[in-house]
């Protein structure tokens, strides 16, 4: 049986072992092992393998306390990324903590940019140098960018034995000042790609064991993702700025295309309404809030939307001048070829301009005055649209122009050769248009070439209005009016060729007794003066009546210019038995000589002189002036001539 008493000593001895194992403080706790040990009552061999045995008891504990801290200091570091949300504080405790659990004299954080691959200081603890703050690392140099490239930890004992081709003078300066020996450095990771790289520096030379580096990974790993949750929230917040951006942006392009959908109905109804130019440059000028004009090909002002800051009847002079501008033509062909609106530059009057096409036709073009600020492309696509409908409506102009130019020509046509029987119907037909026919007794032709002929039509449209008849005829155009309309044939053959640029012939159909035959003479004269190459002149037909009867293709021609010359003088001798046609063939068979005209019919000079003046009043005042005795003239010997072929007058 146990002796109780040795029992109780046994016990005591155990727990005061115990006691001193995991008593604190190493030395104190061994000497009070070994005083145990010895009150035991065991063999010194025995006490050697109980103290090896409590030591290695003893160092597990202490790992272990140090490795509870350690966890305890991780779980401290999540619970902070959960709970903070300023990643610069995070970083900044994190760099602390490690400072602090390492042991080290120098704790920093440099980030990575992927970039231009550098490294840069971003959180220190324990630096005493401001050099070290904010060192940048360029890329293959230094112990970070050993550890970026192998995504690794990597250490150094002594840096000066670091290798030398990483080595750069700025960092081995910052080191120096620190007063630095050996570094720890591990990467911050996510996935593959190195956000940066967590340091830990003493002054003195240390060799850093796997826990330490392990515990250095773990607190690198926390900064990793500190670092990529900062990345991630400043993507959003980019984004999101972006978003409220763009949708800034689509509301504002929404508000502006809402609008130009209002002003391209109002354009449309333009068109519609039948309002012409004026009102299309109007909506555009008040929507754009800048002055608007529509020109022709020439540059001539056809209408003008708001204020263009001169007085209005200044205002076709001054584009014209502002349309001449080298700046101004370029953006003309340019949008002339693309159908688009087109800037122009350098000018200080005209801002863009947009030609109003349909294909290959050009009915005119957009110009736009200069305002405060450019066209933004909603505006441009507005001006545009413009263009278009302004394009329609000249096809809508054009297609009633022309449809009131073919009935012109018709009526225009039927006048010359209109048969009695229809002369009825054509009364109605020009009555329409509020014109009299019987008032229709003056007549113009006018010759152009013939891609000219459109243009010159709207010339004289322009310029004798409505109230006259104007259309093509037998290759020319045919003007006919009232006297008083067509008086000025110079100033509007003038202002013809000035509007086309083309040389104008104008003849003034002033020979015959009715418009068909003014016309035929009229015509003639035409084919003469072009058949001599006059292209660009004012004449009468009256005037070369007897050059043109000569090679016209109407046989009787001639017959009516002998008979309008001296039928006047054949009548006056039958009504009165007189022979004053007789004198009047000597007087010009002797070279207009009275003198020479009484020696050859026998009478004295003072007679000749008296039939003369006879003839004076029945062929006019000037008659023997140099061109219209020359005709009378030819009409006279073309007459002996037809008399002396007829066998009634005899030779010589």
């Amino acid at each position: 049986m146990t002796d109780p008493a040795a029992s109780t000593d046994m016990l005591q001895s155990l727990n005061s072992l115990i006691d001193a194992i995991v008593s604190e403080g190493a030395g104190d706790g061994q000497r009070s092992i070994d005083e145990v040990l010895e009150n035991i009552g065991l063999l010194p061999a025995d006490i050697r393998v109980l103290d090896e045995r409590v030591r290695s008891v003893r160092g597990e504990q202490l790992r272990l306390r140090r490795r509870e801290h350690e966890l305890s200091a991780l779980f401290s570091s999540a619970r902070e990324l959960v709970e903070i949300r300023d990643s610069a504080l995070i970083l900044d405790r994190l760099v602390e903590r490690a400072h602090a659990m390492i042991g080290a004299d120098i704790t920093y954080l440099s980030e990575f940019d992927p970039d231009s691959r550098e490294l840069q200081v971003r959180t220190t603890v324990g630096s005493v140098s401001s050099a070290f703050r904010g060192l940048r690392v360029p890329a293959g140099r230094g112990l970070a960018s050993a550890i970026v490239e192998t995504k690794a930890p990597q250490a150094t004992q002594r840096y000066d034995d670091f290798e030398r081709r990483r080595r750069v003078d700025s960092i081995d300066a910052a080191v120096a000042g620190e007063g630095i020996v050996s570094m720890l450095g591990v990467p911050m990771l996510s996935g593959d790609e190195v956000l940066g790289v967590l340091f830990v520096a003493t002054r003195e030379e240390i060799h850093f064991t796997p826990e330490q580096i392990a515990l250095l990974s773990a607190l690198a790993d926390h900064a990793s993702v500190v670092l990529q949750t900062a990345r991630t929230l400043k993507e959003l917040r980019r984004s999101e700025e972006d978003a409220t951006l763009a949708l800034e942006r689509l509301t504002v392009h929404l508000d502006e295309r809402n609008r130009a959908n209002v002003v391209h109905q109002e354009l449309i109804q333009t068109v519609l309404t039948g309002g012409g130019y004026q009102p299309l440059l109007s909506t555009l000028a008040r929507a754009l809030g800048r002055a608007t004009a529509l020109v022709d090909q020439q540059g001539v002002c056809l209408a003008v939307g708001g204020d263009w800051g001169i007085a209005e009847g200044e205002a076709s002079a001054a584009l014209q001048r502002a349309w001449m501008v080298g700046n101004v033509q370029l953006a003309l062909r340019e949008s002339s070829v693309s159908g688009h609106c087109a800037v122009v530059t350098g000018s200080s009057e005209v801002a863009a301009v947009s030609a109003l096409v349909a294909g290959p036709q050009r009915f005119g073009t957009i110009v736009l005055g200069a305002a405060e600020g450019e066209l933004n492309p909603v505006e441009m696509r507005t001006v545009e649209r413009a263009a278009q409908v302004g394009a329609l409506l000249a096809l809508q102009q054009s297609a009633v122009t022309d449809a009131e130019h073919r009935f012109r020509s018709e009526l225009v046509a039927d006048l010359i050769d209109a048969a009695p029987e229809r002369r009825e119907e054509l009364d109605r037909r020009i009555s329409r248009l509020g014109l009299a026919r019987q008032k229709l007794d003056d007549l113009l032709v006018f010759h152009v070439a013939g891609d000219s002929r459109p243009a010159a039509i709207r010339a004289l449209r322009r310029a004798l209005g409505d109230r006259v008849l104007i259309g093509e005829y037998q290759g020319v155009i045919v003007v006919i009016g009232y006297s008083e309309q067509l008086g000025a044939a110079e100033d509007i053959q003038g202002r013809v060729r000035d509007e086309t640029g083309e040389h104008v012939l104008a003849v003034v159909g002033n020979w015959g007794s009715g418009l068909h035959d003014r016309f035929a003479h009229a015509r003639g004269t035409v084919r003469l003066l072009g058949a001599l190459g006059v292209s660009d002149a004012t004449a009468a037909a009256a005037d070369f009546f007897a050059y043109s009867a000569a090679i016209a293709d109407d046989p009787g021609a001639l017959r009516v210019f002998v008979e309008h010359s001296i039928g006047p003088v054949r009548r006056y001798d039958a009504e009165r038995g007189t022979d004053l046609l007789g004198t009047l063939r000597a007087f010009v068979r002797n070279n207009a000589s009275p003198t020479r005209t009484g020696r050859a019919l026998n009478f004295h000079t003072n007679t000749i002189l008296q039939r003369l003046e006879r003839l004076d009043r029945i062929l006019g005042e000037g008659w023997r002036d140099d061109e219209p005795l020359f005709r009378l003239s030819l009409a006279v010997r073309l007459d002996e001539m037809r008399e002396r072929l007829a066998g009634r007058v005899p030779t010589g």
